[in-house]
């Protein structure tokens, strides 16, 4: 059992598949909130603080930086596939870890240390706000739980 454990800690990539799937989750958590907050919504550009021509602008540039994001993580994550060194308790504590990091600093930095843009304008920003960070604590949370549970699991046999 113990040989069994140890080829499998050389043939996975524990902190490697983290890393890889926190930069997928980051990207997909500015997807969604690209798509639903800034395109079905209307509520909020990535940067408001200008005419709507550079609003619109600051979202293309948001997007274009987002898709990068997947498909670097995406060719990374095959990568990590093909060659069965791929983690995946790693990988969805990654995942969990870069959805909440990209919602609170969003929250955080862009909304309320930068001021580039608020969830939504015209209407007490509080509630939002609260729900918007509490969200992104919560991913955070799981994503910091299943990596302590990989970690105490360790590899496992592919």
């Amino acid at each position: 059992m113990d040989e069994q454990r140890a080829h499998a800690r050389r043939a996975t990539e524990p902190r490697r598949s983290l890393a890889v799937c926190a930069v997928i989750g980051a990207a997909v958590m500015a997807a969604i909130d690209e798509i639903v907050f800034h395109q079905i919504l209307h509520w909020h550009h990535f940067y408001d603080r200008s005419s709507d021509g550079v609003a619109l602008l600051s979202d293309g540039l948001l997007h274009t930086a987002e898709l990068l994001a997947l498909v670097a993580g995406f060719v990374l994550f095959a990568d990590l596939r093909r060659r069965h060194a791929l983690s995946p308790a790693h990988a969805w504590a990654g995942l969990f870890l870069g959805l909440g990091a990209f919602q609170l600093f969003d929250g955080i930095v862009d909304h309320k240390l930068l001021r580039l843009h608020q969830i939504r304008y015209g209407v007490d920003v509080t509630p939002y706000d609260w729900a918007w960070n509490l969200a992104g604590l919560a991913l955070l949370l799981v994503g910091a739980g299943l990596s302590v549970r990989a970690v105490r699991r360790g590899p496992r046999t592919p």
